[in-house]
């Protein structure tokens, strides 16, 4: 794998790309870049540096500012709407508090509704573009952040691969070469790459990892280590080898603690996600209670592309907001995922292939299904459907099969890994005993029952035994990454990774399976403790959903009817009712609509949780289907 070059140093243009930047990109530059060398964004430079982003720190800081400008606009042109076409009473209303609390106000003349709506704009718009700023310096930290986090998951296992690499005959360059070379490592790898870069550019490994140590995110974990290795790399193999061992025993206590700040961190996403996608569904039911007193809700509102009223953009808006929460929790629970856990799959570049892998890829299922969902949507929609369900029916047409695909699929991967530890320790005995590799994967093939690792290791063994000869090293190498695609999971990279880098150093044979028996006993063991501690964000995705639907359906089965009967009462009763506020069939739809929303956003969320993205599509697949066949039932779509 070759390594790709890193500048340290804040970019400019050319940096970036130079001529590759885009038209928009540079126009940003030009406009923005200088607010980077503010005294506001000093603290934003240091995060940067430990987020390691390809973007230039100008350029990050120029789209940031680029972005809160679009964001001020987009808050203010609604609220001006909004303030133009409010109800003459709100407006009384509202200068009536606000003469109670400023007894000035009542005393000065009322401005006019245009002025007005132009101060309540602009403070809208600059808490906006304010806001925008703000979550660009806090998005530097959760990704520096999320870094440090995958540095202290993954460097105890690199500890333990470079120690298996010390005892043959690579030095420490050639050593963290093949750690670069291993994206199992996650951001360990990374760092090990720049460290390779930086040691290109200036003719010193030594600087590399002084840089590195510097820039880091993971100050108290990846930073003493790299200066520690720097240091004894200068004194020998031996010390060497000698503290990799001491430090990967370690790091590998430090864990734990590691792995309760992520569970906290968590804790808190869940918690906030919780709340976002409950109080939609809240404000909308309060806004069809409301708009029984407060006609202005109802009020229709012409618009070049039809008549709408307050409280529909309200129902839609709360719709829209609810996915948004839900796809940014779920990006930033799969964000937190360590990356040596992530499966993904890649489908066939030919298409005959792609449609007959699509049963057991998920990659090539998503391909094949999306224009048959897309086709059932269109015939939905021509019947005579909504939109909004025409598009949900063709979500769940699509997102079910697809997910069915990849929870078979991940069923075979975990039934693989539980049998790569009963491989690994088979082979390592036979090592032990003085048999050569090869030999011991052999014995191993013909022996021993695998299960669903069988085939792999059987066509492992084929491969190594075509490995004598002059160029046997490059072949076991080529046999070993051809079991490692075959297999396809992250814990077979992991562990038949070190086998090859190990081996092909030189190692001493029995110390290298010494280790791995360690590693993948370890790997297993975080595996199955991450899927137990995510199953309960699982469950708090489903109940969300859940809890939102029993909400709505309370609400129409026991409150909508007496809200209708409500506003058809005469206007002789001392209040001013509007007839037209409630009708139960439309509200009824809208709250659908938000519940469904929810269900999605809840099936998002809780499949990032579980496996990723077709987990992802999986969950909120049922959940929509749930929904829609709980509404169906109750009459309310």
């Amino acid at each position: 794998m070759s390594v790709e070059t890193r500048e340290e140093q804040t970019p400019t243009p050319e940096h970036d790309g130079g001529s590759r930047l885009s038209v928009l990109d540079r126009a940003l530059y030009t406009l923005f870049a200088d607010k980077a060398d503010s005294a506001r964004h000093a603290a934003d430079r240091e995060q940067y540096r430990g987020a390691n982003l390809a973007t230039g720190f100008d350029l990050f800081i120029a789209r940031v500012y680029a972005t809160a400008w679009a964001g001020a606009v987009l808050a203010v042109v609604p609220t001006l709407l909004l303030a133009l076409a409010a109800p003459e009473g709100a407006y009384d209303g509202l200068a009536r508090l606000l003469g109670s609390f400023v007894p000035v106000v009542g005393a000065v003349p009322r401005p006019p509704r245009l002025v007005v709506a132009a101060v309540v704009g602009s403070v809208v718009g600059l808490t906006a573009r304010r806001t925008v700023v703000a979550l660009g310096g806090r998005y530097l930290q959760w990704v520096a952040s999320a870094r440090r986090d995958d540095i202290e998951r993954t460097l105890p296992g690199a500890a333990r691969y470079l120690h298996a690499l010390s005892s043959g005959a690579d030095g420490p360059r050639a050593m963290l070469q093949k750690v670069a070379e291993n994206d199992a490592y996650g951001e360990t790898a990374v760092a090990a790459r720049n460290a390779l870069n930086t040691a290109a550019l200036t003719g010193s490994l030594g600087e590399g990892l002084r840089r590195v140590a510097r820039d880091t995110p993971s100050r108290d974990t990846l930073s003493p280590f790299l200066l520690k290795f720097r240091e004894h790399a200068d004194q020998g193999g031996d010390a060497l080898g000698n503290y990799l061992g001491l430090e990967a025993r370690m790091l590998g206590h430090s864990r734990s603690q590691a792995r309760q700040r992520n569970e906290g961190f968590l804790e808190l996403v869940a918690e906030l996600f919780v709340v976002l996608l409950v109080l939609p569904a809240l404000l909308v039911i309060v806004l069809t209670v409301m708009s029984v007193l407060a006609p202005g809700l109802s009020a229709p509102i012409p618009t070049p592309l039809g008549t709408i009223t307050l409280r529909m953009v309200a129902v839609y808006g709360a719709a829209a907001f609810v996915l948004l929460v839900g796809a940014g929790a779920a990006a930033l629970v799969g964000s937190l995922r360590p990356s040596e856990r992530q499966v993904t799959y890649s489908r066939p570049d030919s298409v005959i292939e792609t449609v007959r892998t699509a049963p057991t890829n998920p990659a090539s299922a998503a391909l094949v299904l999306a224009p048959l969902a897309a086709l059932g949507a269109g015939l939905s929609h021509t019947t005579g459907h909504h939109p909004v369900v025409s598009l949900l029916a063709g979500y769940v047409a699509w997102g079910l099969p697809v997910g069915v695909v990849a929870v078979r699929r991940a069923r075979v991967d975990d039934a693989k890994d539980r049998e790569i530890q009963d491989f690994v320790h088979a082979v390592s005995g036979h090592v032990g005993l003085g048999r050569p590799f090869s030999e011991a994967v052999s014995v191993v093939a013909a022996d021993v029952e695998l299960g669903p690792l069988q085939e792999d290791v059987a066509s492992l063994a084929f491969d190594l035994s075509l490995s004598d000869g002059p160029s046997g090293t490059d072949r076991r190498t080529a046999a070993l990454d051809r079991f490692i695609d075959r297999v396809g999971t992250p814990l077979a990279a992991q562990t038949m990774g070190l086998v090859t880098g190990a081996l092909n150093a030189g190692s001493d044979t029995e110390a290298v399976f010494e280790t791995l028996q360690t590693e993948v006993g370890q790997l297993h063991h975080e595996k199955q403790s991450l899927r137990s501690e995510l199953s309960v964000y699982i469950a708090v995705g489903w109940v969300t959903a859940l809890l939102v639907v029993c909400i709505v359906v309370a609400v129409d089965q026991y409150v909508l009817d007496g809200f209708a009967q409500l506003s058809a009462m005469p206007s002789s009763t001392g209040f001013a009712l509007d007839p037209n506020a409630v009708d139960p069939a439309r509200d009824r739809f809208r709250f659908a609509v938000v519940a469904g929303a929810t269900a999605v956003a809840a099936g998002w969320f809780a499949g990032m949780a579980s496996r990723g993205p077709y987990d992802a599509l999986l969950h909120s697949s049922l959940l929509g289907s749930l929904v829609a066949l709980v509404f169906t039932g109750v009459g309310m779509a």
